[in-house]
C-alpha cells in the first residue's frame, strides 16, 4: 500500500494538491489520506486519480512521529505534520515514509508518501 497523507488549507484547489502530490513523488500511489474533518475537500483529487480516500480521525494522528514539526500542527493535532502522519497512520504498522512532506508552489497543501502493509 502506498498512501499519500495530505494536509491543506480551506478552499485549497484541485490544482494545488496536484502540486503538492507531484512534489512529493506520488508515483504509484494507491491510496490518498488526510483527517477526516477535510476529506471532502480531497475528494475531488480521489475521482480526478480514481482513488480511495482514506478519512482519519485526529486522535490516529497522535504520536505519529514526523520528519517535519510545526508547533502550531503539534499544538492541535499531538504530530508535526498532518500530511506525514496522515500518510503514516493509513498505510498501517511498521510504514515508513519516502521522505518529507512537500508543499505547493501556493504554500496550501501539503503531501507526503508512505509505504506499507496497509
Amino acid at each position: 500500500m502506498i498512501v499519500a497523507g495530505f494536509g491543506f488549507r480551506s478552499g485549497v484547489t484541485l490544482a494545488a494538491l496536484r502540486d503538492a502530490l507531484g512534489k512529493a513523488g506520488g508515483e504509484g500511489v494507491t491510496h490518498l489520506a488526510t483527517l477526516a474533518a477535510k476529506a471532502e475537500g480531497l475528494a475531488p483529487l480521489g475521482r480526478a486519480l480514481g482513488l480511495p480516500v482514506v478519512a482519519l480521525e485526529p486522535d490516529r494522528l497522535r504520536g505519529v512521529a514526523t520528519v517535519t514539526r510545526s508547533d502550531r500542527v503539534e499544538a492541535l493535532f499531538g504530530t508535526g505534520s498532518v500530511a506525514e502522519a496522515a500518510a503514516l497512520a493509513a498505510a498501517g504498522q511498521g510504514a515508513r515514509l519516502r521522505g518529507p512532506r512537500a508543499v505547493s508552489a501556493d504554500g496550501t497543501a501539503t503531501a507526503a508518501i508512505a509505504e506499507g502493509p496497509g
